[in-house]
């Protein structure tokens, strides 16, 4: 896969910047796991940790899904991955029969949630949906999920040179 990011634009407002890093950090993650087979997809190589790069992978799809669809547009969505009876599914339930097909839904998540962002302008005002009975709006949202891919996108790092001693940013 080749690297098409880039660090700009340096000079936007806040919603193209912030905009910009979520659409990074996706790019960076899958630029991450490229060229993994399935059954690397799932190897766990740093035990006792249960992290692969596949359930990094699930977790940031059902991430995505529910801050940008369920708490932005106060849509209802399934889980993809977790459960009740298995609440972190998406890092537990891995199986290289599937591990493919995660990363398609994850790059069409991509799109279906690039656009729900879109769909709202406002970083200032609410969002149609409540976090545990709050109010918030897009900017904490955005804020958020920087956050949250670069966290992983750490995790990820050591998982991935574990596994086959490639490195990058």
């Amino acid at each position: 896969m080749d690297d098409t990011r880039r660090f700009g634009p340096m000079l936007a407002g806040e919603r193209e910047t912030l905009d910009h890093w979520v659409d990074f950090y996706r790019e960076t993650l899958l630029l991450k796991i490229d060229g993994l087979d399935a059954a690397q997809l799932c190897e766990r190589p740093l035990p006792p940790s249960t992290l692969s790069p596949i359930g990094i992978l699930r977790h940031l799809t059902e991430v995505q899904a529910y801050w940008l669809r369920e708490v932005t547009l106060d849509e209802e969505l399934p889980d993809y991955y977790c459960t009740q009876a298995s609440p972190d599914g998406d890092f537990d339930d891995i199986d290289p029969a599937t591990a493919l097909a995660d990363v398609e839904r994850y790059r069409r998540e991509i799109e279906t949630t690039r656009a729900a962002a879109a769909s709202s302008a406002d970083l200032d005002g609410p969002v149609r949906g409540l976090r545990r009975g709050e109010h918030l709006n897009l900017r904490w949202i955005l804020t958020h999920l920087i956050e949250e891919y670069a966290r992983h996108l750490g995790h990820l790092d050591l998982v991935r040179e574990a596994i086959d001693g490639r490195v990058g940013y």
